[in-house]
């Protein structure tokens, strides 16, 4: 893998596409290993590629990369969360194969919330290989204050029950584990009960978003076939001991519903 800064803003990180990363990443979602060399890899596999490695010196408190010290500016804010995104897919990436993605800042804002100070970054993605535009990805970015003891959890959005299909599935620490070191993703929120407890204010371990996402592309690759657009939000947290609902309705419309009914996430897929 070669990272190279390419100026303030920007920054390209050319990596081979591992099959047995791919399959591993399978197994860890209890399916079957099928991926091999020149296999097209699923929607988003991506994210198990193009790391950013950083020495510890590096990192923030939370187990990412820094933030001033990179790509993404100190806003000030110790809560990091990936709020949601968007993505195109113009053509399959193939195992086996280097690809490139090159990332720019879009838009980086500060604004006062109920709960305090927000500040939103977004990060566009392009990946290519062989010189083909495989996936454009917008990845936004939230980071926040830490919650005060005595503030009052901020009340989940209700999920709809009308979907045309649902799927139940089941995370625990071993999954969150698998996939942090996959996707060499550090946040302690998802490995450190204490941190995430006592220092965020979370009631467990919280199942990464990108992974509800992960889940909610492949069943829309399942019912329409391919998939060529997919954006998400992430509106609740889902904690590690938590089963979710996984909705799809026919026109695309999707979500996470959580085992009180609460919205977790909410997607659309075409």
């Amino acid at each position: 893998m070669q990272n190279d800064a390419t100026g303030p803003d920007s920054q390209t990180v050319t990596d081979m596409m591992d099959p047995a990363r791919g399959a591993a990443f399978q197994v860890a979602l209890g399916l079957a290993p099928t991926i091999a060399t020149g296999s097209a890899l699923p929607p988003f596999f991506h994210q198990l590629h193009f790391w950013d490695p950083q020495p510890p010196a590096r990192l923030g408190r939370d187990g990412h990369p820094a933030t001033g010290l990179g790509l993404i500016p100190d806003l000030g804010l110790p809560r990091r969360m990936w709020a949601g995104g968007r993505l195109a897919f113009h053509a399959p990436l193939l195992a086996g194969a280097p690809a490139t993605k090159t990332t720019v800042i879009d838009s980086v804002t500060r604004k006062d919330g109920r709960t305090g100070p927000l500040g939103f970054v977004t990060l566009r993605h392009e990946i290519t290989q062989g010189g083909k535009a495989c996936v454009t990805e917008w990845q936004d970015l939230v980071y926040r204050e830490d919650p005060a003891p005595d503030a009052p959890a901020p009340v989940p959005p209700q999920a709809r029950t009308d979907e045309d299909l649902c799927r139940t599935v089941h995370f625990d620490s071993t999954l969150l584990f698998r996939y942090s070191a996959l996707t060499f993703n550090g946040h302690r929120i998802h490995y450190d009960l204490d941190y995430a407890r006592d220092v965020e204010g979370y009631e467990g371990l919280v199942t990464h978003g990108p992974l509800l996402a992960q889940h909610l592309m492949l069943l829309a690759e399942e019912r329409l076939g391919t998939l060529r657009q997919f954006s998400f939000r992430a509106t609740a947290p889902l904690m590690h001991v938590e089963a979710a609902d996984l909705c799809w309705c026919t026109d695309g419309t999707m979500w996470v519903r959580g085992p009180d009914g609460r919205q977790c996430m909410q997607a659309q897929a075409a």
